[in-house]
């Protein structure tokens, strides 16, 4: 029905050998590996990479797991990722995608698959699915102005109006918004979906790492 994208690369500038990374025992990129394949919507997961290391040990625990090279024009770490997208559509027969990240490893089954129902649901009115945080706080921009409040009137912070913070944990589109959309995950008539800030935990510096890690063996101890 649907395919996962899941793209990493060799190199990580911030946190050295990042998705291969142990986080709990296990590589990094495994705790969002699992999530996706124990979907039941999800029939294949494209992993593009220009990592032998990476190839081979999702070989060897992923059976849903299909392996794109990287080419060499899309190696480094400036290339779009929806120039990776793009090739990795290509390479494909499926029309429905969902694109994730290895750096959101609190990632679950649960909101993937609602993700997914959601996209489903409203192909009527919607042409994409991506998932946010609600923000509730006061912000400001860089010269001091308010953004989303007004400072002469003190609101409580759940009082304020929301505003939404685009998380990277996963994005749900097809080859046909895709392209209407000038190559862009986010369509032209997106729905938004919120995730807990906890699952939505992303890993850009080291620090990330460790509280990622902290909260991941949190919740896997209160499974057991």
């Amino acid at each position: 029905m649907i395919t996962a994208l899941l793209p990493m690369k060799a190199h990580s500038e911030r946190v050295p050998n990042k998705n291969m990374r142990l986080l709990h025992g296990k590589p990094l990129y495994h705790a969002v590996a699992e999530a996706l394949s124990q979907s039941p919507y999800i029939d294949e997961i494209l992993i593009n990479t220009d990592s032998t290391k990476i190839a081979e040990d999702s070989a060897r625990y992923f059976p849903k797991i299909r392996i794109i090279d990287r080419p060499v024009s899309l190696q480094g770490d400036f290339v779009p990722m929806n120039d990776i997208i793009a090739y990795d559509l290509s390479q494909s027969q499926t029309e429905h995608f969902i694109q994730t990240h290895s750096t959101n490893p609190l990632l679950t089954t649960e909101s993937i698959n609602r993700g997914i129902e959601m996209y489903f649901a409203n192909l009527d009115k919607h042409d994409s699915v991506f998932s946010v945080t609600r923000l509730q706080t006061r912000l400001y921009w860089k010269d001091g102005s308010a953004i989303n409040h007004n400072p002469a009137e003190l609101l409580r912070t759940q009082d304020l109006p929301p505003v939404y913070e685009e998380n990277s944990c996963f994005y749900i589109f097809s080859k046909k918004s895709f392209v209407s959309a000038a190559n862009k995950r986010i369509g032209l008539r997106p729905l938004m979906t919120e995730l807990d800030k906890l699952e939505a935990v992303d890993i850009d510096e080291p620090a990330d790492f460790i509280m990622a890690e902290t909260l991941y063996k949190l919740k896997r101890a209160n499974e057991i």
